[in-house]
This record gives C-alpha cells, sequence and structure tokens, in this order.
C-alpha cells in the first residue's frame, strides 16, 4: 500500500498557511492511514524531498521523478519494492475511510485493477495486481479514469470501480474534510491553528 506524494499535494494549502506545512501535514496523514491498516505493508513514493521523517522507522521511501499523468502512475508502481498486489493513494486524501481501501482490495478478487475515483473528477486511489497492466494508461487527474480504463482494457471486467471520496486539490475543497472522522490529525491542527 503506497502514498504517492507529489508537489501537487500542496495545492489545497489556504492563504496564511505554508504550501510546505499543507502538504508535509495532509501527507504524514494519509501515510498513518495506511500505516494503521492490518495486512498491508506501508510505502510512500514521492518525488518531494524530506518524506522520510513522516514515516515509522522501516517504511520504505521511494524517490521518483517528479512526473505527471499515466507516467506518474506506471513509475510509481515500478517502484513498489515487493507485492502481487498494490494500492496506490494520493496523498491529498488525508480523511480517507480505511473501509474504501479494504473494498479496492476486495474488487481485486475479480478485475485487474479497481479504481476509488475522486468527487469532480479524477482518482483517490488505484489499487492493481502486479506488475501493473501496460494497457492502463491513466493518471491521477484524468476527469474519468474508470472510462478511460475501461476503454484500454482487453477484457470488459478487467476494471472495477469502487466508492468514491474527494480529494485536496485547492483551498475551496479544505470544507470536504469530515470533521466527524477520526485521523487527519496533522491537517486539522495545522488549519485550526
Amino acid at each position: 500500500m503506497a502514498v504517492l506524494v507529489t508537489p501537487s499535494a500542496a495545492d489545497a494549502a489556504p492563504p496564511g498557511i505554508d504550501a510546505a506545512d499543507f502538504l508535509t501535514a495532509v501527507a504524514e496523514d494519509t501515510y498513518e492511514l495506511v500505516a494503521g491498516l492490518d495486512f498491508v505493508s506501508p510505502v510512500v513514493v514521492t518525488s518531494v524531498p524530506g518524506m522520510e521523517e513522516i514515516v515509522w522507522p522501516g517504511t520504505p521511501v521511494v524517490e521518483i521523478p517528479d512526473l505527471s499523468g499515466s507516467a506518474l502512475v506506471e513509475a510509481a508502481f515500478a517502484a513498489l519494492p515487493h507485492g502481487e498486489q498494490a494500492v496506490l493513494l494520493s496523498a491529498d486524501a488525508p480523511d480517507l475511510p480505511p473501509l474504501l481501501i479494504g473494498k479496492l482490495f476486495r474488487e481485486l478478487g475479480r478485475a485487474r485493477i479497481a479504481v476509488c475515483p475522486a468527487a469532480g473528477g479524477g482518482t483517490v486511489a488505484l489499487a492493481a495486481h502486479l506488475p501493473y497492466p501496460g494497457w492502463a494508461s491513466v493518471g491521477f487527474d484524468d476527469l474519468d479514469p474508470v472510462k478511460a480504463l475501461r476503454a484500454s482494457a482487453p477484457g470488459s471486467r478487467m476494471v472495477a470501480r469502487g466508492p468514491g471520496w474527494h480529494r485536496l486539490r485547492a483551498p475551496g475543497d479544505l470544507h470536504l474534510l469530515d470533521p466527524g472522522l477520526e485521523g487527519w490529525d496533522n491537517t486539522r491542527a495545522l488549519l485550526s491553528a
């Protein structure tokens, strides 16, 4: 289970809050979500320096080039250290309910790829059997990733759609954070300071 940290995770920083501090807070909260799950090995895949500071000892932090689109997704999956299945989770989803990650893994029981789509378009998380399929050319910000993946898949049941969620891509998205959910403590503290 990998958290994908890119510079765009800072894009939702509201005025008055340092973008680097915001990126670190949301990335750490998203990592804590993953690190707290049973039966997965957490990994951070990043093009942002210094992410070793947010992880628990022993968690791999894999650096990749600063890419975008499908090239970013392909490089992130290729950089994962091991496993037969993996979920790549965008770092700008610090309040994602863990149950949604479990549902993606469940969908992999019948499909090669499972998508947790983002509200307003894009992807929150992408689950896949490894190695990542060559036909699966999609980026996290593609408007309709499920449609794009199904159009390129060699079979009609190769791509599953899980429940959707939201990402923090602009300051106006901060109202989407669910104050009733546990977690996202670093983001919550930064925004309330």
